[in-house]
């Protein structure tokens, strides 16, 4: 019997969007990229990580959503995210970077549709 091939390519979110074309300028003026969209979707990425944004929001669902992204220097991510005045052009919440417990340094962005993002960098070397 032939090995199976269980390798994998790559896993995105759909993250939900109250307003969707609110959205797609939040995250470009948060330096990603939207590669191709449609009416009700959105390929979103950053140098190798990515996400869909999708033309959906249940308030439950999306203030209930987080994401995660790993960076190599979570203070430039914080003064790039303050230089470009993410919080006065588009009303969200930032929560200055920290130490955290679990051996990462983050900071966290609510998006506008109420998505939470920490943006953290490994303080700890992880096993």
């Amino acid at each position: 019997m032939a090995a199976l091939n269980l390798s994998t390519v790559e896993m995105k979110a759909f993250v939900p969007a109250r307003d969707f074309e609110l959205s797609k300028r939040f995250y470009t003026a948060m330096g990603f990229n939207i590669a191709w969209s449609s009416d009700d979707l959105a390929y979103v990425h950053f140098d190798d990580t990515s996400f869909l944004l999708q033309r959906f929001h249940v308030p439950e669902h999306s203030e209930n959503f987080m994401m995660h992204l790993l960076v190599r220097n979570v203070d430039d991510w914080w003064r790039h995210v303050q230089d470009r005045r993410i919080a006065e052009e588009f009303g969200v919440r930032l929560v200055p970077p920290q130490d955290q417990p679990w051996g990462m340094r983050d900071f966290v962005v609510i998006d506008p549709s109420g998505v939470l993002w920490r943006i953290s960098q490994n303080t700890e070397e992880i096993a």
